[in-house]
């Protein structure tokens, strides 16, 4: 023992999450104590991304054990769970602030436009460049995008009531919806995890492969552990992550309000706060060649951002006394069936190319756009 000499920069390259994670959640609670909103808002959102990157490594490891579909859905789950958090906090700024409500509702739409055109869109790319194509299982691909189709045109109810009716009228058509989509869920589960587990399975590799997988690293701690201890050590990050999404909400509002930023711009960042730890795992498995489980990830969790993310909202805000309404603007909509429709005909056929990645990208970033100036 006393010969072996500690590495602290391969320790850090392994732990850079927990300790980024650590020392901004501490920094964060700080600045918020003395009132320094920016500061906060800053170490908050970063912490929440360092340890959504910890949360989403451990899902990893779960996902090699439990196999696909199950090993898609832990990390969705895990990421869904990170952007409740975060969009319910916000909900809760909304008794002093109601104008924060656009923002929680930018936020759900937008988390779904980055998964299915930044997540997808960029590791459809990259994979492009290491493969000539890359297949899967179009049998999932059609699945999902049915079932997106079906949740977008659900969510028209609520914003087309909101045109003609009163605000109790739109509020009890909220309830209703997000117990339909709820129960929705409950059958599509049951499609991927029981009846149809086959539709979400890996089909075959790509016929041009260029690109070697790296070794796992055997000294790598949660490795070794059982996956009763990392289910509960992911229980814990995301109470941490729920101690940094208060105060992101908190400060935030201030913030972003001081700045002169619009809410489907904050919703755009919000997004890409959940959902980084699945962009960095699509675009790792894009690389090694993995497009079923690129195609699991964000499908997979788009389709959970809308049917089970906005039924918890709705009823974790009436349980808080927060009317929270599901009356999303034409453009909102208008922008999900376009990438619903996107999504269709990239991958109806069971193969992806760097051309198509591209094409979600320039959606995405057009969207961006008009979030930004609208």
């Amino acid at each position: 023992m006393s010969g072996q000499r500690i590495d602290f920069k391969e320790i850090f390259v392994d732990y850079w999450d927990i300790f980024v994670g650590s020392f901004s959640l501490v920094f964060a609670v700080f600045f918020h104590y003395y009132d320094l909103a920016l500061l906060a808002t800053v170490f908050a959102a970063v912490g929440i991304g360092a340890l959504a990157v910890t949360i989403a490594e451990i899902a990893e490891i779960l996902a090699e054990r439990f196999g696909e579909p199950f090993g898609s859905l832990v990390l969705t789950f895990s990421a869904v769970l990170v952007e409740i958090l975060i969009l319910f906090m916000v909900v809760l700024e909304a008794r002093h602030h109601p104008e924060v409500i656009d923002t929680v509702k930018n936020g759900i739409v937008a988390t779904v436009l980055v998964d299915l055109n930044a997540l997808l869109g960029l590791a459809v790319f990259l994979g492009g460049l290491n493969f000539k194509e890359q297949e899967h299982n179009e049998d999932t691909s059609a699945s999902y995008t049915t079932v997106l189709f079906v949740a977008a045109a659900m969510l028209l109810v609520p914003t087309t009531i909101s045109l003609h009716s009163s605000q109790a009228a739109l509020y009890k058509a909220s309830i209703i919806i997000a117990v339909l989509l709820f129960i929705y869920y409950f059958f599509i589960f049951k499609f991927q995890t029981g009846t149809h587990v086959h539709f979400f399975k890996f089909k075959k590799r790509s016929r041009v492969k260029k690109y070697q997988k790296e070794d796992e690293d055997e000294h790598y701690y949660f490795d070794k552990k059982n996956s009763k201890f990392l289910i509960f050590f992911l229980l814990f990050l995301l109470v941490l992550i729920g101690i940094l999404s208060e105060i992101f909400a908190d400060d935030g509002v201030m913030v972003f309000k001081s700045f002169g930023l619009t809410a489907g711009f904050v919703g755009i960042l919000i997004a890409f706060v959940t959902v980084a730890p699945e962009l960095f795992t699509a675009i790792r498995a894009a690389k090694n060649d993995e497009m079923q489980r690129v195609i699991n990830i964000a499908m997979g969790a788009s389709t959970v951002s809308i049917l089970l993310t906005v039924p918890i909202l709705i009823f974790l805000s009436l349980i808080v006394g927060i009317k929270l309404t599901l009356d999303f603007s034409p453009l909102q909509v208008g922008a999900l069936l376009l990438t619903i429709l996107l999504v269709w005909k990239t991958t109806e056929d069971g193969e992806t190319n760097y051309l198509e990645g591209l094409s979600h990208l320039m959606l995405f970033l057009s969207y961006a756009v008009i979030a930004v100036f609208y």
